[in-house]
């Protein structure tokens, strides 16, 4: 046994979660190993739904053209059972300034990571495939890991661990952390086909009485469709091309519809569960591994996504000289919103178990999710609860202009891991002094900013004078009126660190 070099972090798994947790390490020049246990990547469909705050995830981490490239908005579903008829799955508003990305997308899994590797490798990170933890344990000064890949046995020493390794987290198992939830005994299967005998233009579905329902949706950026279907009554599924035919021509009762090959396949059994807790010392659990939610409403994945979004900057800012307790907050803010999304998911499931039908809207697309009345919001003075956008909030997009004239977006401004300090017909000289992964800027006379179509200042809801702080991941920090030194000075120095 060995002893290896030491990185600030080891992300163990490389799904989307640990994927996008290393990315935000690399773009922050953080060390980190990320391992994987399986020999190849995740080839599988699985997690399809796209919702638009992820959407604007992806465009600060570089990537979402060319996932919106291979992506699809959401199809309607053809519903064949009955009279048949056809139905939106979601609500589509039209677009506004605050908010570019107006609508769900589909793209299967297997793309979606292929994106997160792609943007891994351009920052400089890599993936060791075939590498297993085998057990851990952590003191004062950080993690000893015992691993297995193609190097032999070997223990690695880092700062922190991250468990990135999906429902049946060992992380979390040698944690002994509790995974209390609701198995709802619905056992299904899910495969990735090549299907003869259907248009590609919906989401064609036979409920008839939905314990032999079969679904099968389009894969957008591929040929193939992802097929969907309970096993009640079926104990031992046959998952060739000729089982799955006959399973679909069953169900669908029509002859032509041909499942020509399968390319991937899993039985699973629908479950919701929460991890009683996210953080244990220098261990932290995100994605799968701190909760399991059903299908229905298209929550895992993007709620996985925004958990390495979160502790990734936090993670770099407290290796990188912030106050540790920043990382406190990641529980705070990350478990409530698991729980949310859990909740959502089986009601959204219990409403299509018992009429057939289900309904995504605002409540699914994850846009209006934040952190009010968390431990990093600071409002000076305080806000009423019905005074507009408060500390926590996501921030909202809004186009403006530069002071030579180009227009811009203030997504723009926000890309990239810095911190970013926005004042509103504000002095710049009465702002906090220039500190590394803080960006400032200003409207107003001699700002860098022109907001002459009153976007900025409709959307924000601020008065001359005020200063809206805005953290890597997006959100409002901090919300200032009068004097911005006096009341960030301290927030500064702890959330990012010494100037």
């Amino acid at each position: 046994m060995t002893l290896d070099s030491t990185p600030d972090v080891l992300i163990c798994g490389a799904g989307v979660s640990g994927l996008a947790l290393a990315i935000e390490l690399a773009r922050r020049n953080v060390a980190f190993r990320l391992i994987e246990k399986s020999p190849t990547p995740f080839p599988g469909s699985r997690g399809k739904g796209l919702q638009p705050r992820s959407i604007e995830v992806f465009e600060d981490m570089g990537l979402a053209d060319r996932i919106c490239a291979h992506a699809a908005f959401h199809m309607p579903i053809r519903h064949y059972h009955g009279e048949g008829f056809e139905d939106e799955v979601a609500e589509v508003p039209p677009p506004n300034p605050a908010e570019p990305y107006n609508r769900p997308y589909l793209m299967p899994q297997f793309l979606t990571e292929a994106a997160l590797r792609e943007r891994l490798a351009e920052l400089g990170g890599c993936i060791e495939y075939g590498c297993e933890l085998l057990s851990f344990t952590q003191d004062g000064e950080g993690v000893s890991a015992e691993l297995r890949g193609p190097r032999g046995e070997e223990t690695v020493r880092a700062q922190y661990l991250a468990g990135t390794d999906g429902g049946r987290s060992l992380v979390r198992h040698i944690l002994e952390i509790d995974f209390p939830g609701e198995n709802f005994n619905i056992p299904a299967l899910v495969a990735d086909v090549e299907v003869e005998g259907l248009t590609r233009d919906a989401w064609h579905r036979w409920d008839n009485q939905r314990v032999d329902s079969v679904w099968l949706c389009p894969l957008p950026g591929t040929d193939l469709y992802q097929l969907q279907a309970p096993l009640i009554g079926v104990p031992e599924p046959d998952f060739s091309p000729a089982g799955l035919t006959a399973l679909t021509q069953s169900r669908s009762r029509r002859s032509d519809i041909r499942i020509t090959a399968v390319h991937w396949s899993s039985a699973y059994g629908l479950s919701a569960r929460l991890a009683a807790r996210f953080r244990a010392g220098r261990v932290f659990l995100i994605g799968d591994a701190a909760h399991i939610h059903p299908p229905t409403g298209g929550q895992g994945l993007n709620t996985s996504l925004q958990d390495a979004y979160n502790l990734g900057w936090k993670l770099a800012g407290a290796l990188q000289g912030a106050d540790t307790a920043l990382l406190d907050s990641y529980e705070a803010e990350r478990r409530p919103i698991a729980a949310g999304m859990l909740d959502l998911a089986v009601s959204l499931l219990r409403t299509l178990a018992a009429s057939g039908r289900m309904r995504t809207g605002r409540s699914t697309e994850q846009l209006d999710l934040g952190y009010r009345n968390g431990p990093l919001g600071l409002e000076r003075p305080s806000r009423e609860s019905g005074a507009g956008l408060r500390a926590g909030d996501r921030a909202p997009d809004a186009p403006c202009r530069g002071a030579g004239g180009a227009p811009m977006r203030l997504f723009e401004l926000f890309k990239g891991p810095h911190w970013t300090l926005l004042g509103f017909e504000a002095d710049r000289a009465a702002a906090p002094a220039p500190r590394r992964r803080l960006r400032i800027h200003t409207t107003g006379q001699g700002g860098d900013l022109v907001d002459d179509a009153g976007h900025i200042a409709r959307i924000y809801g601020l008065a001359r004078g005020d200063w809206v702080l805005v953290r890597p991941d997006g959100y409002i920090g901090a919300l200032v009126s009068g004097d911005p030194r006096a009341a960030l000075e301290s927030y500064l120095a702890r959330h990012l660190g010494p100037a």
